[in-house]
């Protein structure tokens, strides 16, 4: 086998076939790594190895069709069927010297993320999963190749079939959604040639076992064939011959059976155990929270997704074989809407889209529309909508909790005292949380009401009336929640909410905190970066090794020497020992500290539990930076504001973990190349190295043809 493993690999590059393969191969990357990559800054090199499709449909077809049907048409064939080797060392041996050219540019394209990782953030890992899967794919074609190659004596018509069935076998969940939209046995028997859906999975950041073995296997079939078709001319015709042509064919079926047995096996086990998510954001794998959350489900739901099976969309597929396989309280079942068009009405009297979902229980129902899977902005460059992130799981979490729910928990936002209205994406969270919410005075209501699971005050710009506070006290004395996000009232006082601190032992620190550790603020020391405790309220933030909370102009918290012993204390966000407090915010000259200004630390977010006599216990949680739960500090902290909100609403809710998980966002930020580099880049990778190896390979045939 290594003797012909030699000749072959020699024979390709004397005939300049090899050299050109490599050559156009990088060349068409190089194209679009350019394109892609280098001018249009996508982080994203999975994009560029997607694009070259074409071009490989015809290039393998090249590289493959003169393997054996040359060998064949000038005879030569019977000196190597009559040589002392075997004929499956013969096709291996023919088989690795195309794959070892076909491995030279996917060595080349490895170091295309690297170079791109010089200019920003790239997601390596789904890179180089693009690019096995792009070794893989070609693995398959070469073995088709082939196969094809072996069953004519010319080039020309193994060439074209060989485009033609690798051409059918990616096109074929559109054939078989031709020939039948709801499936029959046809479609099931065609779908097994398929490679565009496993192509897919590793291309779109997916490790997929399920995909390695079926592209491992198919080329074991392939070459397992060629290796049948070629034994038959090994033997004349006679009754020898017949014998053994029942042997080869029941081979074959045996090999086929193999092959759809292992695939079978594979496709079976449950796919967070065959699968890898190597996105940046985690697109396809389920949060801590949704596993914690399903794993304490009792209840049995049933989620119908309104699509046929194999036309349903691939990522919200693998989101819904994720929960079907993490718990069995949960049941996936497509409902195709051509066969059962009326199906979603039993459920809603409004229209849904394709691929919307019906989350059902003995409780109550959800329907969770497409259109609301996939988060979205408006392009103001292109006038069009596009894509932002992926919200499946959260959006079906939310609604498993919304029909298991007994009642839904609602919170109360004080307002008329300027304090800060909550913008879209902290609504939006306690929708997806299940929480109602509701803006009310005090002033109109003789107390807190009974049904607030927690009083929210965000940021007030002036004091609270006397009353209202004691009714506010009244609520935690009754066992009530209280989120106290302090107000920055440019030294104004406010001594009715400082009663509020002071019966929880807490006194809030005037004056804006001063950051000298450069460790915990951005840019300025005004705005701060808190160091963080674990905590039910920092879940998912602490100890990630990536996100932190953003909170400018501070105010710091303090605990009461004299605080009570029946309160606990739980500080989850502070500043640290070399920070301050700047009392005379009017007349600030720089950040050094001056004689009035306040030593640290401070807490910034921390929580006090008061037992009561009667054995009641009332929580407030205080934050002391007002802006805190705005969309412009969590845009800053890249959405680590938003969990810290939804934290704390949950754990005043009865959730044991929050059930509103954050959007999982399509957008890295584009990589920043200097346009004489990126030329540069573009110039030795669409030129210089293809025409390099064009060169090499004509000297090498220039010189051959001379001798």
């Amino acid at each position: 086998m290594f003797a012909i493993y030699k000749r072959e690999l020699k024979s390709y590059f004397r005939s300049f076939i090899g050299l050109l393969f490599i050559a156009v191969t990088l060349f068409f990357i190089g194209l679009y790594f350019f394109v892609n990559n280098m001018l249009n800054g996508y982080p994203y090199f999975s994009y560029s190895v997607s694009s070259v499709m074409i071009m490989f449909f015809i290039a393998v077809p090249v590289l493959t069709m003169r393997i054996l049907a040359e060998e064949r048409k000038n005879k030569t064939d019977q000196l190597i069927l009559t040589a002392p080797v075997s004929v499956g060392g013969i096709v291996m041996g023919k088989f690795l010297a195309l794959l070892t050219i076909y491995a030279i540019p996917t060595a080349v394209i490895c170091v295309y993320p690297v170079i791109m990782s010089r200019f920003g953030t790239v997601p390596m890992a789904n890179a180089y999963v693009a690019i096995l899967g792009f070794f893989l794919y070609g693995m398959l074609a070469i073995a088709i190749g082939v196969m094809v190659s072996s069953l004519t004596e010319s080039q020309v018509i193994s060439s074209v079939l060989t485009f033609i069935i690798l051409f059918l076998m990616y096109m074929m969940t559109a054939i078989c959604g031709l020939i039948s939209s709801t499936g029959n046995l046809l479609t099931k028997l065609l779908s097994c040639l398929d490679t565009s859906t496993p192509y897919a999975n590793m291309l779109n950041g997916t490790l997929d076992l399920k995909s390695v073995v079926y592209f491992v296997s198919m080329t074991v079939l392939a070459l397992f064939l060629t290796v049948q078709f070629i034994q038959k001319r090994r033997y004349s015709v006679s009754a020898k011959n017949m014998s053994m042509g029942a042997y080869s064919t029941g081979m074959i079926a045996v090999m086929i059976a193999i092959i759809v047995a292992v695939n079978f096996v594979v496709g079976e086990i449950p796919a967070s155990w065959v699968t890898v998510d190597v996105t940046a954001e985690k697109l396809y794998s389920l949060t801590d929270q949704t596993k914690e959350y399903v794993k304490g489900m009792e209840d049995d739901v049933t989620i119908y997704v309104i699509a046929a099976e194999d036309a349903c969309d691939g990522t919200l597929a693998q989101t819904l074989q994720r929960y079907d396989d993490l718990s069995k309280h949960i049941t996936v079942e497509y409902v195709d809407p051509n066969v059962n068009p009326r199906f979603f009405t039993q459920y809603t009297n409004s229209s849904i889209s394709m691929n919307s979902l019906i989350v059902v229980s003995q409780k109550r129902s959800k329907v969770i529309d497409y259109s609301d899977i996939y988060a979205s902005s408006f392009d103001y460059n292109t006038y069009s909508s596009v894509t932002t992130g992926y919200d499946g799981e959260g959006q079906i979490t939310s609604a498993l909790d919304f029909v298991l729910s007994d009642d839904m928990p609602k919170i109360y936002l004080t307002q008329g005292h300027g304090e800060y209205a909550l913008s879209g994406s902290f609504t939006a969270a306690l929708g997806k949380e299940n929480v109602e919410y509701e803006s009310i005075s005090l002033l109109n209501y003789e107390a807190v009401p009974d049904d607030a699971a927690c009083l929210v005050i965000n940021a007030a710009g002036k004091d609270f009336a006397a009353a209202d506070v004691d009714k506010i006290i009244s609520y935690l004395e009754r066992g009530g929640s209280v989120i106290l996000v302090a107000g920055y009232t440019e030294g104004g006082s406010t001594p009715n909410l400082d009663k509020l601190y002071t019966h929880m032992g807490l006194e809030l620190v005037n004056g804006i905190i001063t950051e000298q550790n450069t460790q915990n603020f951005a840019m300025l020391p005004y705005y701060l970066l808190p160091k963080l405790a674990s905590s039910v309220y920092t879940a998912g933030i602490y100890g990630s090794g990536q996100y932190y909370i953003f909170a400018p102009f501070s105010q710091g918290i303090r605990i009461l020497d004299e605080a009570a012993e029946d309160i606990v204390y739980d500080e989850f966000m502070t500043t640290s020992d070399k920070a301050f407090s700047k009392t005379d915010t009017q007349n600030i000259q720089g950040y050094e500290k001056s004689s009035d200004d306040v030593d640290g630390p401070f807490a910034i977010g921390l929580s006090a539990v008061k037992t009561y006599e009667d054995g009641s216990q009332g929580t407030m949680v205080a934050f002391g930076c007002d802006q805190i739960f705005t969309d412009d500090a969590n845009n800053w902290a890249s959405g680590s504001n938003l969990v810290l909100f939804t934290n704390t609403v949950s754990s005043f809710v009865n959730h044991e973990v929050s059930v509103s998980v954050p959007v999982k966002s399509y957008e890295l930020s584009y990589l920043i190349i200097p346009q004489g580099t990126a030329t540069l880049i573009g110039l030795i990778t669409v030129i210089i190295v293809p025409v390099g190896c064009l060169a090499a390979g004509f000297i090498i045939w220039f010189r051959r043809r001379k001798r």
